[in-house]
């Protein structure tokens, strides 16, 4: 049963999500501070975490730089309603998701229901996609530039694996959002461009995704041993 770890200083809160998250088979906990928060998640095996922006000790952007220094567990954040500044920085700090607030229930379970399906589905065939500096497997979900492993965010890995699934092609901003997130987008390109930004980032000095202008990306790396 999947364990998902809710960060939010709201004491009101917990004890009803938690009973509504097991009417779909998953384990809420949840801790009131940051600090109980990253020692529950040192601790135990969770799959996912949940965090509020607005907390006491340290914001929600900054503990969510604290989890990615440790691992790449999924990060879905609740952030207030209409601040797209919220969502960006989330997004840039490798957040997989956010929600705004108030939200409803059913909606936060189908977003941590689409991440970690995502996060565990295991292509049939062809399990491992290599390119010259670039190694992707995608059933360990292990990823090497230039023979070091690169350390990725879910969101990450689910774009790169998508690029890599054919490459040459041009894949639009709101067919990334749709495909990558399982659901209709808010219209919201922007998080595509900012998580584009970080993959990119991770990959240097390969310069493999490329922008076309109105268009969108594309992953143009070659075979090993390619012309």
């Amino acid at each position: 049963m999947p364990r998902i770890l809710l960060i939010d200083d709201d004491e009101h809160l917990a004890a009803p999500l938690a009973a509504y998250f097991a009417r779909f088979d998953f384990v809420l906990d949840s801790a009131l501070r940051p600090g109980e928060g990253l020692a529950k998640l040192r601790a135990g095996a969770y799959d996912a975490a949940i965090l509020d922006v607005m907390l006491p000790e340290m914001d929600g952007f900054a503990l969510c730089r604290e989890i990615r220094k440790e691992s790449d567990i999924p990060v879905i954040m609740l952030t207030a309603r209409g601040d797209v500044m919220d969502r960006v920085v989330g997004l840039e700090l490798g957040a997989d998701d956010y929600l705004p607030k108030p939200f409803e229930p059913r909606e936060l379970v189908a977003r941590v229901q689409t991440i970690l399906r995502r996060q565990r589905a295991v292509p049939p065939a062809a399990p491992r996609r290599v390119f010259e500096g670039l190694s992707i497997n995608l059933e360990t979900r292990e990823v090497l530039r230039l023979g070091e492993k690169v350390e990725l965010t879910g969101t990450e890995f689910e774009l790169l694996a998508l690029l890599a699934a054919d490459p040459g092609k041009v894949f639009n901003r709101d067919d990334i959002l749709n495909r990558l997130r399982g659901h209709e987008a808010e219209l919201y390109t922007r998080a595509v461009d900012i998580v584009v930004s970080r993959l990119r980032k991770k990959l240097e000095p390969l310069d493999c995704i490329k922008t076309l202008r109105n268009a969108g990306y594309t992953l143009a790396v070659g075979k090993p041993g390619a012309p």
